[in-house]
């Protein structure tokens, strides 16, 4: 069998590194893109045509676009630390995160995509929508759902 290609989606969250960390469990030495999907300020910077504002928004996205890279430099330095053969990529894109992600897996041609979830449940995951949800619907690849240490032990204390 030949070496899994994985996506993992990675914000720097907590949950996002519990992630990267059951994806190196399962599926040591894998060939690994750690995915960070950010929201340029483009579409906002189209509301602002000619306003002076928007010389201070571009300095702003270009900032954020700082971020974004070494938020997915991190992701991937803690998936080579748990030993998967890892390179940061981030996507600029007006899309939502869930689109971005089954974007370029299909691009990439990957394995699998791994995501972490935050467990939301009810009211909250109806108003703040689920990347992991979205990604598990659409995806045309196979996706895996890791689940928030809090969700995990919430789950196993009342298993007991």
């Amino acid at each position: 069998m030949s070496t899994p290609r994985l996506l993992i989606a990675y914000d720097g969250s907590p949950n996002a590194r519990t992630a990267v960390e059951a994806a190196a469990a399962l599926f040591p030495q894998a060939v690994t893109v750690v995915f960070y999907a950010r929201q340029p300020m483009e579409g906002f910077a189209a509301h602002l045509q000619g306003h002076p504002a928007l010389e201070a928004l571009d300095g702003l996205d270009a900032a954020m676009l700082d971020a974004s890279e070494r938020i997915a430099a991190e992701g991937a330095e803690l998936a080579e630390a748990q030993g998967l053969r890892a390179e940061p990529l981030v996507s600029s894109t007006l899309v939502p995160a869930s689109e971005a992600i089954i974007a370029a897996a299909e691009a990439r041609d990957i394995d699998l995509i791994v995501l972490g979830s935050r467990g939301l449940r009810g009211v909250a995951a109806t108003v703040l929508g689920s990347t992991s949800a979205n990604v598990l619907h659409h995806a045309t690849r196979p996706t895996l759902v890791i689940p928030s240490d809090a969700v995990a032990r919430a789950r196993s204390t009342r298993a007991r």
